[in-house]
């Protein structure tokens, strides 16, 4: 009996933004973080202050991904630079010198978000990681993310690196175009190694609705002190496709998980004559 009337509530809700200008959308979700946005097949459902622009942690490392697969040469090796070795947060423990193909540390970067394997692609890519985050602006600009800049390729805060909701949602729709991204996106775990075969890493997606949660098949996971928890989550169900991203919710995964019922519980739209 609940939950069949918090259904009704939110389908009541839903027909009520679907009618209001967009300025008027009533906001179910309030506290679920300092900015959201909720998209159900392509269009905007529910959101909270969509283009405040705010610290994206590690969905930063979607553009990064997004330029290393564009420039492709995925079989390419690199070697590690001291500077990519002495990386903080979230590593997977390279060392310098170390020989790794692209396609590893791609991997480590999207699934295990490792800062150390991310910051090696912004400099084998762009020669070195200033050069690399001039390519991500001019990448955001070609999207048409007006209301983002980035300062660094991992997702470190930092002075003058922000991004919207609205903009990660956009980043997100590129990157999943690419079947290449939306595989490792989607991957629970994998097992890669250095170029030598000397040494191994096991990679956990730090998305934890991906593998939990019934159509969840990416994008990812950031967090920073100054960020906060940071979420963007795609998901499909039969012909239903909903993307979500979040921005400094303190109860990412549990919010994200209400949140996703509800839009997969809505009613289909009314076809229109």
């Amino acid at each position: 009996m609940i939950r069949a009337a918090r259904i009704a509530i939110v389908a009541v809700l839903l027909a009520a933004a679907q009618s209001a200008h967009a300025g008027e959308r009533p906001d179910p979700f309030p506290r679920a973080a300092s900015s959201y946005l909720l998209k159900i097949d392509g269009q905007a459902v529910w959101e909270r202050y969509p283009d405040r622009r705010l610290p994206p942690a590690s969905l930063t490392k979607i553009m990064t991904a997004l330029l290393v697969l564009e420039q492709g040469r995925l079989r390419e090796v690199t070697t590690v630079s001291r500077a990519a070795s002495r990386e903080t947060g979230t590593k997977l423990g390279l060392k310098a010198g170390d020989r790794v193909r692209v396609a590893e540390l791609l991997a480590a970067a999207v699934i295990g978000s490792s800062n150390d394997a991310a910051r090696a692609l912004a400099e084998h890519v762009g020669g070195t990681e200033e050069a690399f985050v001039r390519r991500m602006n001019d990448r955001a600009a070609a999207l048409g993310m007006r209301d983002t800049r980035f300062a660094n390729a991992t997702g470190h805060h930092a002075s003058g690196h922000y991004s919207t909701a609205n903009d990660i949602a956009v980043l997100s729709e590129a990157a999943l175009a690419d079947e290449r991204f939306a595989r490792l996106a989607a991957t629970v775990r994998l097992e890669i190694k250095n170029a030598d075969g000397s040494r191994s890493f096991t990679l956990e997606n730090r998305n934890e609705m991906v593998g939990r949660y019934r159509g969840v098949a990416g994008v990812k996971s950031g967090y920073t002190r100054e960020a906060g928890p940071c979420l963007a989550a795609w998901a499909v169900r039969g012909d239903r496709r909903v993307l979500l991203v979040l921005l400094n919710a303190p109860n990412r995964w549990w919010d994200a998980v209400a949140m996703m019922d509800d839009a997969f519980s809505l009613p289909a739209p009314v076809p229109s004559r």
